[in-house]
């Protein structure tokens, strides 16, 4: 139903700045999840950011607080893609970043944090910091 393609990773010194994206395809929705994961090595794949439209007027914004400040996450309509402009890149955010998607608004961040909630997936794109 959605087909979900990251690019943008690579590897960058401590401070640096990387911009991903996520391409969609597929069906649309009255409503949705749009989020963004990373998983290091040996580690649980963790919540980095979503954002999330219900239908109205208002796109909510969520992020993990080690990228607050740093991480923003914002959508393109006109290209159906969604982003994360990633700043002052730290050796901690090295992952395996995936984006993923649900056709539905979430309600929390616990909920947003949970991959069990999301429908889609992307191959995910690789990060690396340097110190």
């Amino acid at each position: 139903q959605v087909q979900l393609v990251e690019s943008g990773g690579g590897l960058v010194q401590a401070g640096g700045s990387l911009r991903l994206s996520c391409a969609a395809s597929g069906r649309t929705f009255s409503g949705y999840t749009k989020g963004w994961f990373r998983q290091a090595p040996g580690k649980e794949r963790e919540f980095v950011a979503a954002i999330r439209w219900s239908g109205g007027n208002t796109y909510y914004l969520d992020y993990a607080d080690s990228v607050k400040g740093r991480f923003t996450i914002s959508r393109d309509n006109a290209k159906n893609t969604v982003s994360l402009q990633m700043n002052s890149l730290k050796p901690e955010d090295t992952a395996v970043y995936y984006c993923a998607a649900v056709g539905r608004f979430l309600t929390s961040v616990q909920t947003l944090g949970e991959l069990h909630n999301y429908d889609y997936w992307g191959q995910g794109t690789q990060v690396t910091v340097s110190p």
